[in-house]
């Protein structure tokens, strides 16, 4: 199933797609599932398909305004250099941990809503990534069982302010940026994804390919994200770990390639969709 939150009518809800259109689940099972955070964390996805099978769509895609997946996790963490070509493009040296940081849910926008190049920065990068929703909850998760925890996958434009980033050693400022992270257009569900090591990931600035790789090119790997990140805090329904994005950057480019006001940013990942965010100045 692809999952999404919408806006139509001027009321905020959630459902799946079929086809060009989508049923609207948040209308007909809304008091007992408000959001899609709730329906993950009932475990009622299977529920939720029994209520979509064969039902007429209410809305269609193009009529409607698309939203963060979920909007409201507890927690967004988020990795960095997880790719080899991105770590050797950034001059860092191995680790033998993943780098971890995080967002804060306010950042984010959906597919087709403008990203926004912040006043105080001209060095706004794009950052495609593969995006994992967490499902069942779990502390000390070992990597054998990890992909049981996973509810599903969405594409990310973790958009960095390249200067903030790097004020000081600490990435936070220049990841939270207000309208800076992309997520959508939906999320799929796992099942859907019986392979998410060996999935495309495409970024696009202005129908120009700028990043290209597989998800097996992952330094740690999804259930060595799981494993570690579980280690120190408990995942819980509807959390985001954002896993990395490959070499190609903008920032390490020369001269560099930044977005700026007018420019479109896509990130495709085969199997899982296509995510497209207009840019504009704050």
């Amino acid at each position: 199933m692809k999952l999404v939150t919408f806006e139509a009518g001027g009321k905020v809800s959630w459902g799946v797609v079929a086809g060009d259109g989508i049923v609207d689940l948040g209308a007909r099972l809304g008091s007992k599932y408000p959001d899609l955070k709730a329906v993950i964390a009932a475990d009622a996805l299977a529920e939720i398909a029994a209520a979509a099978k064969g039902a007429k769509a209410d809305w269609k895609l193009a009529s409607v305004i698309l939203l963060p997946p979920i909007g409201n996790p507890d927690k967004i963490l988020c990795v960095g250099v997880n790719y080899d070509e991105h770590r050797v493009e950034t001059g860092r040296q191995k680790s033998d941990f993943p780098v971890i940081f995080t967002r804060f849910a306010d950042t984010q926008v959906g597919h087709g809503s403008p990203l926004v190049k912040p006043r105080s920065s001209e060095r706004f990068d794009f950052e495609g990534e593969l995006a994992v929703v967490i499902g069942r909850p779990g502390r000390h998760i070992p990597e054998s069982t990890a992909l049981a925890h996973i509810a599903g996958y969405a594409c990310y434009n973790d958009g960095s302010v390249r200067d903030w980033q790097r004020h000081t050693h600490q990435f936070t400022p220049g990841k939270n940026f207000p309208g800076t992270g992309g997520f959508g257009p939906w999320m799929v569900t796992a099942d859907e994804v019986p392979d998410p090591f060996k999935l495309t990931l495409t970024t696009r600035l202005n129908g120009e390919e700028v990043q290209k790789a597989t998800t097996d090119m992952m330094i740690f790997n999804i259930p060595q994200l799981i494993a570690y990140i579980s280690g120190f805090t408990d995942l819980r329904a509807g959390d985001l770990i954002i896993t990395g994005t490959p070499g190609g950057v903008g920032d390490r480019r020369t001269p560099p390639l930044y977005m700026k006001p007018g420019d479109t940013v896509e990130v495709e990942i085969s199997g899982v969709g296509l995510l497209r965010n207009g840019i504009v100045a704050e």
